[in-house]
């Protein structure tokens, strides 16, 4: 296959998860690392990818070469996706979902979600892993400028440890506060997890943990994708 066809095969993959809410040219552009204007040329076959250029690319999609190599046609089989349920956040805690609590599904590259690294503090081995939900305008202000309104976030419900997924990155969590969810980094006190905005012009909030419980109990988990509308 030659590096051209690479290329309009990684251009199909990028406008399906743009067409389908999970993916930005603005999130790629600051996963790559690219300018914008960067991310548009390449879309529009006006400019190709260097080597390291592609291999950036590659990681921000959650890719392999190997994925990029399939046969025409073959890129949405079943056995290269799973759906991933949109719900309501008020219910994001729930270990399961009925069919007439999922809103819609979106697919996602199974390669993708296998290589999300996994840190659950006690049991919830009968939990669904990963859920979706929709950035509300008050997290979307508290969060800014992470998310926006409307904003599609993919949590990793097998992650509610406090250790940060990468090093000096903070993570950003789903919290499940009052009856709905806080979307926040995080940090654990005594008692306490105190809720810290990217926005500082958001209030830092606190939520009580419950006599008996872990403050990773109260944790949905890990927000580990953001896609939004470009």
């Amino acid at each position: 296959m030659l590096v051209s066809q690479l290329e309009d095969s990684m251009r199909k993959v990028i406008r399906q998860r743009i067409d389908a809410g999970v993916l930005s040219g603005t999130i790629l552009a600051r996963q790559t690392g690219f300018q914008q204007a960067h991310i548009s040329n390449f879309l529009n076959r006006r400019r190709g990818l260097s080597v390291e250029g592609f291999d950036r690319m590659l990681e921000a999609l959650g890719m392999s070469v190997t994925d990029l190599i399939a046969p025409a046609g073959n890129l949405d089989t079943a056995r290269e996706y799973d759906d991933v349920p949109i719900v309501d956040a008020t219910i994001a805690h729930h270990p399961d979902f009925a069919a007439r609590e999922i809103a819609d599904v979106l697919k996602f590259k199974r390669a993708f979600l296998k290589r999300v690294r996994p840190r659950t503090v006690g049991t919830r081995g009968d939990w669904k892993r990963f859920v979706l939900v929709k950035a509300d305008a008050d997290n979307a202000l508290a969060m800014y400028p992470r998310l926006v309104p409307g904003a599609t976030l993919l949590i990793d419900r097998h992650y509610n440890s406090l250790e940060p997924y990468r090093r000096r990155e903070p993570n950003i969590y789903a919290v499940f506060k009052g009856k709905t969810l806080a979307i926040r980094y995080v940090e654990g006190q005594a008692g306490h997890l105190l809720l810290r905005p990217a926005n500082p012009n958001s209030p830092l909030l606190s939520v009580a943990i419950e006599s008996g419980r872990s403050a990773t109990d109260t944790i949905i988990g890990r927000v580990c994708h953001i896609g939004a509308e470009v």
